[in-house]
C-alpha cells in the first residue's frame, strides 16, 4: 500500500459525521448492506483516511496494519469489516468468529461500549474476557462462544489450554491485535506471537489484522504481526497535520512571588505558570510528563494554585483513574496531568491542545502524544513543547523537527527472549499434553521475534525446564510430556512482566485506596514519618504493614517531601536525536565563537525548528560564555574534560551507548587504577568519578584501544557484581521454574542474590538475564561502532584539563527544581525525628568483642568501649553485620578489606567529632567520605546540617542505580 496523506480525523475514535471532506465513499460500498445501514444510523457520512484506505484490502480477507494517530476511527477501520464478513457467512458458526487483542489490562469503557453498540445493531455477540471476569461469564462463554470476544495477550494464554475454549478458538477467522507497536518492543508481545501460532494449529491460518501509532518501521512490525506471512500496510502521515511548538518560559517578576507560595525554584515557578496560562487558552489539554513523580510534583503545585487540573497515573488506585477520565471528558476539568499510560487510547472526549513537559526524549513519544489532539475543523494535531534547560531545549527541538519529516524511530523487537521460550514451552505441552520437541520448536520459531532462534538455545531451555521439573523430556523419544508441575508453573507465569510487589496505599482517616508503591521505594526511603506526594496530595506514612504490603498515610499540608519512587527507568533518547543536538551544538558554537550575536543565532536556528529565538537562546546558553580556545562536543566530536576526580566524557551518542560505553571506562579504568569508578550518565555526557591516580589520558586510551570486538565481552564482566543483573537474574529464574515464589523483597538480599548468581551462572536463565539488560538498557554494536569510528579517526577526541559548561550542564542539572533551597522546617524535623530513632551498631575495633545496635538518640556524645574503654568505635548501619565479620576475619578477601577500612574510616570520625558522626553516618546513602564533608562544612546552626544530610540523602536517592 502506498502512504496515505493526512487530510481527515474524526476527532474521535470512529467518531460522528465529521470525517474527511470530500472523503470517498467508496472503501464503505465495499461492506454488506447491513453494516451500511448501522454506518447511516451511526451517522458516518464518510470514511476517515485509515477507513477510505484500509478497508477494501480487508474485506478481501488480506494481513493489514493501519498505522494512524489516536481519533481516527482505527478501531472501526479494523472491525467493520470483520463484522461484515461475519454477518454475511452462511455457514453454521459454533466457536469464536474473531478475537481482537490489546494489551490494555482494562478495556477503555468507550471502546467496549461501541463494539458492544455494532453487535446488537448486527445481531452479533461481542464480550469481553479478561483477568476480571466472573468464572460465571467464563463458562457461560466456555459454553456459549460469542461471535468475536476482547482479551488480552495473558488471557489468550489461559484460553489456548482449556478444552471447550479450544474448541470455541478452532473458529477463529480474524484477530485485530491493537497497540501493536507497543507489544512489539516486549516480551508481552514476544509471548502473544507465540500464542497467535498455537492458535494457528488449532483454527489453521486467519487473518491478522494490527492497529499501531506511527513507528520507523511499520514493514518490520507487520512482519512481528504476521510471522512473515504478507502485510499490507495503510500508514497515515502524521508529520504533515502537526503544530508543535518549543517554549522555554523566561522568568517574571509572578514567578518570583509564585516561587515563595509553592516552595520551589522561580524557575519551576515559571513553568507551572506557563502551563497555568496555556490551559487556561483551550477547552481541554492532555498535559504529558515523563515519569509519576513529575506529575504528583506538578499536580501538588497546580493544586496550591486552585487550577483545574487532574492528576492521572497508573500508580493512582482504579477508581481515582476512572473519576479523572470521566471529569475530563465530561468537561468538568481543563487540563489532564498524566504519563504514559494515556498514549494507548484511553478515551476522554476531545482533546484539542497537548502540553508535553520536558522533552518527550523521542520522536515516536511526541507523535502519540501530539496526536491525541485533533481540531474539529482543521484537523490539526497542536501541542506545545515546555522545556527547562539547554539540553532540553535543544533536544525537543530537535524531536520536533524530525516529526514533521517523518523521521521516527524504527520498533526495536525483543527478539529471542529465552524466558519465553521457557513459558511457551509449557504452554504447548498444556495444550497437547505431549508433543515431539521438535514440534514445538518449529511452532515456536514461526513466530518472528524467535525465527533466529538456534536448535541450542531450544534444546538448553528444555533441559532447564526439565531440570527445574516444569516439564518431562523423554531423551531417546524426543518428547516434551506434561508433569505434575507444569499446570502450577504456567498459570504462575501467564504474563511476561515481571512479580514485583506494589504496596496498597491507604488513607487511615478515611480507608479509602490512595494509590500504590513500588516496593523498592518502601524498602529503601519509606519509613514512618515520611512525607511524600500521590496524587498532587501530601501524605506522611503512619504505618508500614510488609505481611499485607500496606502502606498507611495520612494527609499533610506542607509541600516539603520525597516524591514516590516507581518501577520504571527514563526513556532513553536515541542516537538519532542526540546526534542532532550535537550537530546544533557544533554550528551555533563555531558562529559565537567568531563572535556572531546568541540572538542572531538563534534567529537563524528559527528557520529550521521549531521554536521562537527566546526559546533557541535558552538552548544555547552552555555555549554562550564557552572558551573561545575549549573544543566543543559536537555529533563529531567527543570532548573529554578532566579536573581533580572529576572526568567527563562529553558525547552526543543517547543513552544506550552512553550508558555502555559509560560501563567499559569505568570497568577498565577501575581495574587499570585498582579503585572502583563511580559513573552517571546521559544522553549527552558520561559522568564519571575517578580516583586520583587517574587522568583524561587513561580514558582517551580506553577509547583508542579497546577492541569494539570485545565489547560485548567487557561489558557483560562489568555486570557480573551489579545489581540491576543480579535482580534481574532472580526475575528471569522464576520465569524459568527455577525459583518459586520470588518476589522483589527477596532481592534485598545481597548474599542470596549472590548464592543465585553462582549457581545459575553457566544456564541460559544467566544467559537471557545478561541479553534482556543489553537489550534493554545498552547497545553493544552502537558502541563497538563508536570505538572503531574514534580507531579510524572518524571521530575526534579532544582533551580539556578544565571543567566546560556543556560538561557542567548535565541532565541532573536541571532536576533539582522541584525542591527548595532550604527544606521546609518541618521536613527538616521530620528527618531529625527519623535519624535519631534509627538504629546503628557500635563496635570496638580495638578488643573486637564489644558490640551493640542501639538507636542513635540513646547513643552519648563520646562513645567508648564499656569492656576496654576505647574510644575507637565505628558506627555501623545496623544490616553490616558483615562488616563485622570482615574486621574480625584473620584472611580477607578483596571484599572483606573494603569492609575494614570503611570500619576504620568509621571509628576515626566518630572518636574526632562523636555523636555528630553517627549522626551522619546513620543517614541512608551516605558513607565516611561523605559524612566527614557533611561534618566539616562550616554552618550557621543545627538545622543547616540536617539539610546537608537531606541533600546528600536526595542525591544518594537519584544517583543509587548507577552505583554498583
Amino acid at each position: 500500500m502506498t502512504d496515505a496523506g493526512a487530510t481527515g480525523d474524526t476527532g474521535a475514535a470512529g467518531g460522528s459525521g465529521d470525517g474527511a471532506e470530500g472523503g470517498d465513499p467508496s472503501a464503505f460500498a465495499t461492506l454488506g448492506s447491513a453494516v451500511r445501514e448501522a454506518l447511516s444510523e451511526r451517522g458516518f457520512t464518510t470514511p476517515t483516511e485509515p477507513q477510505r484506505e484500509a478497508v477494501p484490502p480487508l474485506v478481501d480477507g488480506e494481513n493489514v496494519l493501519v498505522v494512524a494517530p489516536t481519533g481516527t476511527g482505527k478501531t472501526e477501520t479494523a472491525m467493520l469489516p470483520v463484522l461484515d464478513e461475519l454477518t454475511r457467512t452462511d455457514e453454521p458458526r459454533f466457536g469464536i468468529g474473531a478475537l481482537y487483542i490489546t494489551p490494555l489490562r482494562a478495556l477503555n469503557r468507550d471502546m467496549r461500549e461501541r463494539l458492544e453498540w455494532w453487535g446488537d445493531r448486527l445481531d452479533l455477540d461481542v464480550q469481553v474476557r479478561h483477568g476480571d471476569t466472573t468464572d460465571y461469564q467464563r463458562q457461560k462463554q466456555a459454553n456459549d462462544p460469542p461471535d468475536v470476544l476482547v482479551t488480552t495477550p495473558e488471557t489468550l494464554q489461559a484460553m489456548l489450554t482449556g478444552s471447550k475454549l479450544r474448541t470455541a478458538l478452532s473458529d477463529v477467522d480474524h484477530v485485530v491485535v491493537d497497540e501493536v507497536h507497543e507489544l512489539a518492543v516486549s516480551k508481552r508481545g514476544a509471548q502473544m506471537t507465540v500464542g497467535l501460532e498455537r492458535l494457528v494449529e488449532l483454527a489453521d491460518d486467519f487473518q491478522r489484522i494490527g492497529l499501531s501509532a506511527t513507528v520507523g518501521d511499520p514493514a518490520e512490525v507487520g512482519r512481528f504481526l504476521t510471522g512473515d506471512r504478507g502485510c499490507s500496510v495503510v500508514e497515515i502521515d502524521v508529520g504533515s497535520r502537526l503544530d508543535v511548538r518549543v517554549r522555554s518560559p523566561a522568568i517574571t517578576d509572578e514567578d518570583e512571588r509564585l516561587a515563595g507560595e509553592l516552595m520551589t525554584e522561580p524557575e519551576f515557578a515559571s513553568h507551572v505558570r506557563y502551563i497555568r496560562d496555556q490551559v487556561s487558552e483551550y477547552e481541554s489539554t492532555l498535559i504529558f510528563v515523563n515519569t509519576r513523580q513529575l506529575a504528583e510534583a506538578l499536580g501538588s503545585r497546580f493544586k496550591e494554585l486552585d487550577a483545574n487540573v487532574g492528576v492521572h497515573h497508573g500508580s493512582l488506585a482504579k477508581e481515582s483513574r476512572i473519576e479523572v477520565e470521566d471529569d475530563f471528558k465530561a468537561g468538568e476539568l481543563d487540563g489532564l496531568l498524566c504519563t504514559s499510560s494515556m498514549e494507548l487510547g484511553i478515551d476522554v472526549g476531545h482533546v484539542d491542545h497537548v502540553i508535553q513537559y520536558n522533552s518527550p526524549r523521542q520522536v515516536t513519544r511526541l507523535l502519540q502524544r501530539v496526536g491525541r489532539a485533533g481540531h474539529r475543523r482543521d484537523q490539526v494535531s497542536r501541542g506545545t513543547v515546555v522545556t527547562t534547560h539547554p539540553d532540553d531545549t535543544l533536544e525537543a527541538l530537535a524531536i520536533a523537527r524530525k516529526a514533521r519529516s517523518g523521521e521516527v524511530e524504527s520498533a526495536d523487537i525483543h527478539d529471542g527472549s529465552l524466558d519465553t521460550v521457557a513459558n511457551q514451552i509449557a504452554g504447548l505441552v498444556m495444550d497437547f499434553g505431549d508433543i515431539r520437541a521438535m514440534r514445538a520448536y518449529d511452532i515456536l520459531t514461526r513466530a518472528y521475534p524467535f525465527r533466529d532462534l538456534s536448535e541450542a538455545e531450544f534444546k538448553s531451555v528444555v533441559r532447564e525446564l526439565a531440570g527445574n521439573k516444569v516439564v518431562w523430556l523423554e531423551e531417546g523419544l524426543d518428547e516434551l510430556q506434561k508433569r505434575r508441575g507444569t499446570w502450577q508453573y504456567f498459570y504462575h507465569n501467564l504474563s511476561m512482566i515481571p512479580d514485583e510487589a506494589t504496596y496498597s496505599v491507604e488513607d487511615v482517616a478515611s480507608g479509602r485506596d490512595v494509590g500504590t508503591l513500588d516496593e523498592r521505594f518502601v524498602v529503601n526511603f519509606a519509613t514512618p514519618g515520611e512525607i511524600f506526594i500521590q496524587r498532587g496530595e501530601m501524605w506522611r506514612i503512619t504505618e508500614i504493614d510488609e505481611d499485607e504490603e500496606v502502606v498507611t498515610v495520612s494527609p499533610v499540608e506542607d509541600p516539603g517531601g520525597e516524591v514516590p519512587s516507581w518501577t520504571g527507568s527514563e526513556i532513553p533518547v536515541p542516537y538519532a536525536v542526540a546526534q542532532e543536538v550535537g550537530e546544533m551544538r557544533g554550528i551555533a558554537g563555531r558562529q559565537l565563537q567568531q563572535g556572531a550575536p546568541v540572538e542572531s543565532v538563534a534567529r537563524e536556528f528559527t528557520a529550521r525548528y521549531d521554536g521562537d529565538a527566546d526559546t533557541v537562546a535558552v538552548g544555547l546558553e552552555q555555549l554562550t560564555d564557552y572558551d573561545t580556545d575549549h573544543p566543543i562536543p559536537t555529533d563529531d566530536t567527543v570532548l573529554i574534560e578532566f579536573r581533580g576526580r572529576e572526568l567527563v566524557v562529553n558525547a552526543a551518542f543517547g543513552h544506550k551507548i552512553n550508558e555502555t560505553l559509560g560501563r567499559l571506562l569505568s570497568a577498565l579504568l577501575g581495574q587499570a587504577t585498582g579503585s572502583s569508578v563511580g559513573m552517571e550518565i546521559d544522553p549527552y555526557r558520561i559522568e564519571l568519578e575517578v580516583p586520583r591516580n587517574a587522568s583524561a589520558t587513561d580514558a582517551l586510551d580506553v577509547l583508542e584501544d579497546t577492541d569494539p570486538d570485545h565489547v560485548a565481552d567487557l561489558v557483560e564482566l562489568s555486570l557480573k557484581n551489579a545489581d540491576s543483573l543480579k535482580f534481574k537474574v532472580a526475575q528471569v529464574a522464576t520465569k524459568f521454574g527455577a525459583l518459586k515464589g520470588w518476589r522483589g523483597r527477596g532481592s534485598s538480599n545481597r548474599f542470596g542474590r549472590d548464592r543465585l548468581m553462582d549457581a545459575l551462572e553457566d544456564t541460559p536463565v544467566y544467559d537471557e538475564a545478561v541479553r534482556e539488560i543489553l537489550h534493554e538498557e545498552l547497545d553493544v554494536d552502537g558502541a563497538a561502532e563508536v570505538l572503531e569510528r574514534v580507531q579510524s579517526g572518524d571521530l575526534s577526541v579532544e582533551l580539556l584539563g578544565d571543567r566546560t559548561p556543556i560538561g557542567l550542564g548535565g541532565r541532573s542539572a536541571g532536576q533539582e527544581l522541584l525542591s527548595p533551597d532550604h527544606a521546609d522546617a518541618s521536613v527538616i524535623q521530620t528527618v531529625r525525628e527519623r535519624i535519631q530513632s534509627d538504629r546503628m551498631i557500635l563496635f570496638c575495633l580495638h578488643c573486637q568483642d564489644w558490640k551493640r545496635k542501639k538507636p542513635v538518640k540513646r547513643i552519648r556524645d563520646r562513645p567508648e568501649c564499656p569492656d576496654c574503654g576505647s574510644t575507637r568505635i565505628a558506627a555501623l548501619n545496623p544490616w553490616a553485620d558483615e562488616v563485622v565479620s570482615a574486621v574480625k576475619a584473620s584472611e580477607k578477601d578483596d571484599e572483606q578489606e573494603k569492609q575494614t577500612e570503611r570500619a576504620y574510616k568509621s571509628a576515626s570520625l566518630v572518636q574526632s567529632h562523636g555523636k555528630r558522626a553517627v549522626i551522619a553516618l546513620a543517614a541512608r546513602g551516605v558513607g565516611p567520605r561523605n559524612a566527614a564533608r557533611i561534618i566539616n562544612k562550616l554552618r550557621e546552626d543545627e538545622d543547616e546540617f540536617y539539610r546537608d544530610i537531606l541533600r546528600r540523602e536526595r542525591e544518594y536517592a537519584r544517583t543509587r542505580s548507577f552505583w554498583d
